[in-house]
């Protein structure tokens, strides 16, 4: 790459040479997104075959579309979207396959420890994680991108097509509902 070039003008020509059939261009952009599309897909899934899956299926689909770019925005954004996009198909699809989820180990475990006990951060993000899991994927989206990802509510707006305001109403029931799971989580701990 050209020292004065920027890496969405990179992009922009890989992009170009891809759709021209150009088969290592788009390895290429692979290779400069995938760690980002990684990150992002391991938000949503604590498995690591999974979050493995879901950044095939992003890249399938980034390839499947790679026409529909418009380059009056950077590649990351229009990657970042489908991205997203792909990850809350996965939650949406997972949710409606797994309609009850059984407490799992850790939630046995916690319940036998001493109120004065504090958790590890390992064991708070286990926690977490399996709060995060009995939400809608709706509000597992907007906290993921919010305070996982530490997005702006004009960033999830554009990533998810949804308006700022609309953003602001699903973070905050989403809020809510998390703080009541995990209470009632605390609940049957002590």
């Amino acid at each position: 790459m050209n020292s004065g070039q920027m890496p969405e003008h990179e992009d922009e020509r890989l992009v170009i040479s891809a759709l021209a059939g150009d088969v290592q261009a788009f390895a290429t952009l692979v290779s400069r997104h995938k760690r980002r599309v990684f990150r992002l897909a391991g938000r949503f899934t604590r498995s690591e075959h999974e979050r493995e899956d879901l950044c095939q299926e992003v890249f399938i689909k980034v390839y499947e579309n790679l026409g529909q770019f418009r380059s009056d925005a950077p590649f990351e954004h229009w990657l970042s979207r489908i991205a997203v996009r792909t990850c809350y198909d996965a939650l949406r699809k997972q949710r409606h396959e797994k309609r009850h989820l059984p407490l799992d180990d850790l939630t046995f475990e916690l319940r036998d420890r001493r109120c004065d006990e504090r958790l590890s951060s390992a064991e708070a993000r286990s926690v977490l994680g399996w709060a995060l899991a009995r939400v809608s994927p709706e509000e597992r989206l907007v906290i993921t991108l919010l305070e996982l990802e530490e997005k702006t509510v004009r960033e999830v707006a554009e990533l998810t097509g949804w308006s700022q305001v609309n953003v602001k109403v699903r973070a905050w029931r989403a809020r809510r509902t998390l703080k009541k799971i995990l209470e009632a989580n605390h609940e049957t701990r002590y």
